[in-house]
């Protein structure tokens, strides 16, 4: 790396203070490197014109900031709106063309859009959550084994997690992807499928494994314990997380506190994110249960190299159209004297 691409002292200093944010937020880990991999804009400290945050109906730390009115207080110069998606991939590809600034996924949204060369970076992300996704069969299904899933049709969302789960059930039976026939749908389109046996099973996730299985008693295949950490993982734009670290630290630091919420004041939460979602209170006292405390920080290196592995998977099944190296995405290691070099 030339000097040209060293922080400035003062830059070092807001670094540091950022770091000292998700360090307190979340202790599980240091950063994956040095501050001085980073080389930000003097405008950094600036607060953000604009914040759009994309979000899902389980993304339990950003209803809550919704709800409360959080971000709205603590930017007070900033334009904050919020933008529901009904899966991560549709919320990132709204990411990469300039629409959002923030947002948060599962597992395998980021890997097909880094795979499709889409500008975004990883800025943060929650533990794993094994138990909150899940492959459902109708209870009066014959299959009882991941191995009579040969030959039978699976409703999912395309380029979600539960594709990563399903591709992970696969590899366990035994069994190769071309012996299965997947269903590329919307959760609302897979469950409807699923209901009048157009599909065999169907892979899906929280709240709507929790909607079916208390609407109908499926029986669940397997969840993704030892098979997917079903990690969620807090995307940003590349321009945003340049220009605004200052903006994500805080951001961080209030996910947490809406964690802590979520984990405290468990009947208020409920009620925020019913009243939020239209979702019975019922669906989300059961996925708020098998949800483990949930503070945000930067990504943990296992992290990283879990996340490897799922792109890895993808690669190898051809089911995205090239390799990719996660680590080249991830805030705070070589985006900055990437966007540096590419700008000569």
């Amino acid at each position: 790396m030339s000097h040209s691409h060293l922080p400035t002292s003062g830059t070092r200093r807001q670094l540091l203070r950022v770091l000292a944010v998700t360090a307190g937020v979340w202790s599980l880990s240091a950063p994956i490197s040095a501050p001085s991999a980073w080389a930000q804009t003097g405008a950094a400290a600036k607060a953000p014109a604009l914040l759009r945050i994309g979000y899902q109906k389980a993304a339990v730390n950003l209803v809550i900031l919704k709800q409360q009115g959080v971000l709205e207080k603590r930017f007070p110069q900033t334009k904050v709106s919020w933008h529901e998606f009904p899966a991560g991939p549709q919320l990132l590809e709204a990411l990469a063309v300039g629409s959002l600034e923030f947002g948060l996924t599962g597992d395998s949204p980021p890997v097909f859009a880094q795979a499709a060369a889409k500008d975004l970076v990883y800025a943060g992300a929650e533990p794993s959550k094994p138990e909150s996704s899940a492959i459902l069969v109708l209870k009066d299904s014959p299959i009882r084994m991941l191995s009579e899933l040969k030959g039978r049709k699976i409703a999912l969302q395309k380029g979600s997690s539960a594709h990563y789960l399903l591709v992970r059930a696969v590899e366990k039976a035994g069994l190769q992807w071309s012996d299965i026939q997947p269903i590329y749908l919307s959760p609302a389109d897979a469950r409807a499928a699923f209901e009048r046996k157009s599909v065999d099973a169907w892979a899906i996730w929280d709240p709507f494994y929790a909607a079916t299985e208390l609407a109908i008693q499926p029986r669940v295949l397997t969840t993704g314990q030892g098979l997917s950490g079903n990690n969620s993982f807090y995307l940003a734009s590349r321009p945003f997380a340049s220009q605004h670290p200052d903006a994500i630290g805080a951001l961080f630091q209030e996910l947490t506190r809406a964690d802590q919420f979520a984990q405290a004041r468990r009947p208020e939460a409920i009620k925020l994110i019913s009243d939020f979602s239209g979702l019975d209170a019922g669906v989300v006292s059961l996925f708020l249960q098998r949800r483990p405390p949930s503070p945000v920080g930067l990504l943990k290196p296992d992290m990283v190299a879990d996340q490897q592995r799922v792109a890895d998977a993808f690669a190898r099944l051809a089911l995205i159209p090239k390799p990719v190296k996660v680590a080249d995405i991830v805030w705070q290691t070589t985006t900055a004297p990437r966007t540096q070099a590419a700008a000569k």
